[in-house]
């Protein structure tokens, strides 16, 4: 079966930053700016991007790329004889099926809230009544549920009309309007009364702040977060790889995926902080900061529930963006390795979806009183660390050492695919960090995540 090919580059580069933009751009980046002190943290997040995200990205590419297969199977064409690598395969494709089993409910939750506020649900409401209005959605495993069915069907629904008719189609509307609403949210909040002071906190670095939180936490939150932002070490970005031709050098390509995500990430600070400080609410309230602070915020805000639902629009399609390209990347798995036909992969993958996304769907309701990382956590703390923490940093760690050693794939090889074509190349000067000091890093982040 010849494989399928993406239409165009546009929709290489909106499908890769599609899958890398997700709640941690848009929900977790803010929050942890917040808490980490504002500028300096994004200082440090960009420099981590550079040095360690994109290199995994390029090297992600290329083994798509050169394999023109899915991540259970690229190994098996790249490795040497009676190499056992590709048994990390299957731990990509587990990794995919676990994220999707607490994605799916948090991107019901957007669509959830998208409906809340457009349906008028928080008008006139308190501070303590909106906080009561989220303990109350995670309490209706119906509602909770519901809303995670819906989110698979839709994504399983666009992966089975084929790449370019489906997924590409569709990606191209969403991530434009999804940048589109984002402006349109950011002037918004730049051009309210007292928002100059959220903006000074936001792109202004404060050192004597940084100091206070402890150089060492706010340097591992913006490590963490430039690493995990981008979804590697589980073939997530090795996929869109396998589905293009050889025009384009890879570095230029991760470069500009990862530019485009540092662009939603930063555009959400910009939609969310002016907002805070124009209404006097702490900008470090955690997790809590969409769910609970944003909706008061809109509450006050002239014509807040027409820029509440845009907001909760803009956030469910960032969050979808990922849905659809991880479970293209679950689909192809399934396609490589019992040869199944597209539909079928994914009728069968979305009902198998559905019921392994259950436990995090009820972990707040029906199973609350599971609570596997201590007092107060549920299913998903568990199944977010087990991805987060295990999955991506070992995953990623895998992908480095096969990619540029030469008991793998190898530096040459490496080298040869991800420069081919146009457009910035991996230089040689390179070979001793990404051998040797890049591995150490990703150690690093795995370490000090457990």
């Amino acid at each position: 079966m010849e494989r399928e090919r993406l239409g165009s580059r546009l929709g290489f580069i909106l499908l890769s930053a599609g899958c890398a933009i997700g709640i941690g751009n848009v929900w977790k980046f803010p929050y942890m700016v917040g808490q980490y002190g504002g500028g300096a943290f994004v200082l440090f997040y960009l420099f981590f991007l550079i040095i360690l995200g994109i290199p995994v990205m390029t090297i992600e590419f290329a083994l798509g790329r050169a394999s023109h297969r899915s991540p259970v199977k690229l190994y098996n064409v790249l490795e040497k004889s009676g190499q056992k690598w590709h048994l990390h395969g299957y731990a990509a494709m587990a990794g995919n099926y676990l994220l999707m089993m607490f994605y799916t409910t948090v991107a019901g939750w957007m669509l959830h809230y998208f409906f809340f506020m457009a349906g008028g649900t928080f008008v006139d409401t308190d501070v303590e009544s909106v906080g009561n209005i989220f303990g109350n959605m995670l309490a209706d495993p119906y509602g909770m549920i519901g809303f995670m069915i819906v989110v698979v069907l839709l994504g399983f629904g666009v992966c089975s009309r084929g790449l370019q008719n489906g997924l590409e189609k569709v990606s191209k509307v969403m991530m434009l309007a999804l940048l589109a609403i984002m402006v349109l949210l950011a002037i918004n909040s730049i051009l309210l009364e007292g928002a100059g002071e959220g903006i000074r906190f936001y792109l202004l670095p404060d050192f004597n702040r940084m100091l206070n939180l402890g150089i060492g936490n706010v340097l591992l939150g913006a490590m963490t977060q430039a690493f995990f932002t981008l979804s590697l070490g589980i073939g997530a970005m090795a996929i869109w790889g396998s589905y293009i031709g050889k025009e384009r050098a890879l570095l230029g390509e991760a470069v500009n995926v990862g530019v485009l995500d540092t662009f939603v990430a930063f555009i959400s600070g910009l939609i969310i902080f002016p907002a805070c400080f124009a209404y006097g609410v702490s900008p470090d309230s955690g997790p809590g900061l969409i769910f609970v602070t944003l909706p008061n915020i809109f509450n006050h805000m002239p014509a807040g529930r027409i820029w509440g639902s845009l907001f909760f629009v803009f956030m469910f399609f960032a969050a979808f963006s990922t849905v659809m390209a991880v479970f293209e990347n679950i689909i192809s798995c399934c396609m490589d390795l019992f040869g199944w036909g597209r539909k079928k992969a994914c009728y069968i993958n979305a009902v198998m979806m559905i019921v392994l996304s259950l436990p995090c769907a009820v972990g707040y309701n029906l199973l609350s009183g599971f609570q596997p990382r201590g007092a107060g956590s549920t299913v998903l703390d568990l199944e977010d660390f087990l991805v987060n923490n295990l999955f991506l940093p070992l995953g990623s760690l895998v992908y480095v050492i096969f990619a540029t050693s030469r008991y793998g794939w190898g530096w040459d090889k490496l080298v040869a695919e991800a420069n081919q074509g146009k457009g910035l190349k991996i230089a040689q000067w390179m070979r001793l960090y990404m051998t040797y000091v890049l591995p150490v890093i990703v150690l690093i982040v795995f370490f000090l995540g457990l």
